[in-house]
């Protein structure tokens, strides 16, 4: 057992580095812009991991378990001198882990979910399923495949806004 978590651990600490460093590549930001207006927003990603009815904050050096709970943050802020319209981030399933059913939390966010990559979302992925008479049948994906969790907010990033969002993954 020891042998297998001194592997996840250098598994997860890869996975974590390129997720801290590749933050801002799953963040998206969509606005429209002016010559003289323009939003700039700035997204920020942290992770923790709950032990012993705590959360301890998540680290290239933290070794986690299976069967742990990761919490991962994205907090966007809009520095810039403008709105940002239709603004989205997502944030990525780590390899080795699997979403949290009903984990996913941003006030205010239509959110999605990608079982692809992030190539396409939405609010119910969906798997075809064969059944025992031969036939197909479209089902429900498992949170086990979910890669991605998009969040989408309608109304305008305001200037000097602050904007978090929120979810959780098992490690496996």
């Amino acid at each position: 057992m020891l042998k297998s978590k001194k592997k996840f651990a250098a598994i997860g600490a890869a996975t974590l580095s390129l997720l801290v460093v590749g933050a801002g590549a799953f963040a998206q930001k969509h606005f429209m812009l002016s010559s003289a207006l323009r939003p700039e927003v700035k997204m920020q990603l942290s992770a923790s991991v709950e032990r012993d009815s705590a959360l301890v904050a998540l680290d290239k050096s933290t070794v986690v378990n299976p069967g742990e709970i990761l919490d991962w943050t994205m907090t966007s802020e809009n520095d810039g001198n403008a709105p940002a319209l239709d603004y989205k981030t997502v944030g990525h399933v780590p390899r080795g882990t699997e979403f949290v059913a009903g984990s996913a939390k941003a006030e205010g966010a239509k959110t999605v979910f990608s079982i692809d990559g992030g190539k396409s979302f939405s609010p119910q992925p969906m798997i075809e399923e064969k059944q025992a008479d031969g036939s197909i049948k479209r089902v429900p994906a498992p949170t086990a495949m979910y890669t991605e969790v998009r969040y989408e907010w309608a109304d305008a990033f305001a200037q000097g806004g602050k904007l978090s969002a929120s979810y959780k993954v098992r490690v496996k």
